[in-house]
């Protein structure tokens, strides 16, 4: 785990700023997203440790510290088709993602949080493949208003204002009255995300994982 923490908060907020404007011009760097991330979000990420350290399951993913890299992964391509596994495997492989190509953590003050940090990152697309969410601006704003909501990083919510302000006009009346109102609902009924230890249930059934923590998929667009 690499951390870069001890930066003075004038640096921070430096970086802080940098970084979202670089992503407002740029959505698609995902390094100056992390920084924003990482700059603005550290008393989040101390509140999303103490709730994994309460949770037996939390507990049991910073003991152990799984990375979600092709390495430890990788046996979800071979998983039966219902699983969760497979599923996830199934939207990777769709859209050529790999699970290594999140950027690493900078800007965390200790190795607990930098890994609390890293961990929030890499279980990303288990959450879009839970969720239904497509990878599109609409699907990855729908995502944010979930993760503020689990999370309260401060960067979700600049994700989501940023993201809606490029939106077409058409886009913005689909996200405002199908994928916002049903988010708002998803996030707060579902179980504390970061406190599950994925990995632990890529063999089970999709539907059965669901309901196991809560998740209602986003409903299609009527």
């Amino acid at each position: 785990m690499i951390v870069g923490g001890g930066l003075k908060r004038w640096q921070q907020a430096a970086v802080a700023v940098g970084s979202a404007v670089g992503a407002l011009l740029d959505p698609r760097r995902a390094d100056l997203i992390a920084a924003l991330g990482e700059t603005t979000g550290k008393p989040a990420f101390e509140k999303v440790l103490q709730r994994m350290q309460s949770s037996p399951e939390g507990r049991a993913v910073l003991l152990e510290r799984p990375r979600v890299i092709s390495a430890n992964v990788g046996h979800a391509w071979d998983l039966p088709e219902n699983t969760f596994g497979a599923a996830y495997a199934r939207f990777m492989g769709s859209r050529n993602f790999s699970p290594d190509d999140r950027p690493p953590v900078r800007f965390m003050d200790t190795d607990e949080l930098a890994y609390v940090a890293m961990r929030a990152r890499e279980v990303h697309d288990f959450w879009h493949t839970l969720f239904g969410l497509p990878t599109n601006l609409i699907g990855e704003s729908a995502l944010k208003v979930i993760e503020f909501e689990q999370m309260y990083l401060p960067m979700c919510l600049l994700s989501v204002i940023g993201g809606t302000a490029r939106f077409s006009e058409k886009q913005r009346k689909l996200f405002y009255q199908h994928y916002f109102p049903w988010a708002i609902r998803a996030g707060v009924q579902c179980t504390d995300l970061m406190c599950v230890y994925y990995e632990r249930h890529f063999h089970e059934d999709l539907e059965d994982v669901r309901r196991k923590l809560g998740i209602v998929p986003v409903p299609p667009v009527p």
